[in-house]
């Protein structure tokens, strides 16, 4: 079991910067110049065409996850083309998703893992490049990133604006496109909500929502496919125990979807 350090991550476009290098975080407010970082942004989407996720014994794709800030990679095997994925690898899986800075980790919520698991696997990616996941909650108010629901995300070789196109289909999701920091969020909630943040890097949010009618028309086609909305957010130390509240919560629970935390991290955005 992991206990979760209440400690304050102080954002960085430094650590930004390390993640085209060699990690090396540091709680520096710098900004890149423009021209730089769009050099970054650039390599986080760089791929190779013959590049493709490795398979598992059955000749499925697994899910590769790789953080950026620190180069930790993880393979998982999943249960199903829809995803699904074991105790043990949904914490290997945590460890991938943790706060760099800190070394932080919360439990990943096992939907959010499937739909990056989604997410690859529909664009044939090799892997999935986690610019940002779990961030330690500054107030009691914790965002999705805070509660283990969010990534903040880049597929190799494939346009943002694409990712965020299938990503809102899949219904009961949360995804924001952020076209001058260069990635898109995914999380997972009650009712889809859709939005775009053209603010760059350390700057303040410039978030509007989009596409209002098209959330709805996602939730229910999810519906209809038999899909469930997330279970309430549960209090746990470990992998084990996420599995158990994702499994017997009141999925009819609304919880509020609050302002994001850390809203003024540079990189991994300004997320909800």
């Amino acid at each position: 079991m992991r206990s979760v350090r209440e400690t304050r991550w102080p954002g960085t476009v430094a650590a930004a910067i390390a993640l085209a290098d060699p990690p090396r975080p540091t709680a520096a407010r710098v900004r890149p110049p423009p021209g730089a970082y769009r050099s970054y942004v650039s390599k986080w989407h760089a791929s190779d065409p013959a590049a493709h996720a490795p398979l598992d014994p059955h000749g499925r794709p697994r899910l590769v996850l790789v953080s950026l800030n620190t180069s930790d990679r993880a393979e998982l095997d999943a249960a199903s083309d829809r995803g699904g994925f074991a105790a043990s690898d949904l914490d290997r899986a945590s460890f991938v998703l943790r706060e760099p800075s800190t070394g932080n980790q919360h439990p990943a919520e096992p939907r959010v893992v499937d739909l990056a698991y989604r997410i690859q696997t529909h664009f044939d990616a090799p892997e999935i490049r986690v610019i940002s996941s779990y961030r330690t909650p500054h107030t009691r108010n914790a965002s999705n990133h805070g509660r283990g629901r969010a990534i903040d995300m880049v597929v190799p070789g494939v346009p943002d604006a694409e990712v965020a196109s299938y990503a809102r289909e899949l219904g009961f999701v949360g995804v924001g496109i952020y076209p001058t920091s260069g990635f898109v969020h995914v999380d997972v909630r009650d009712r889809s909500y859709f939005w775009v943040d053209a603010s760059g890097p350390g700057r303040r949010d410039r978030e509007r929502a989009i596409l209002g009618k098209a959330a709805a028309a996602s939730d229910e086609a999810a519906t209809a496919r038999g899909e469930r909305k997330v279970s309430p957010f549960a209090i746990a130390t470990d992998v084990d125990a996420a599995i158990r509240a994702h499994t017997e919560g009141d999925a009819t629970h609304d919880h509020s979807e609050d302002e994001d935390d850390d809203a003024q991290q540079p990189i991994s955005g300004n997320g909800r």
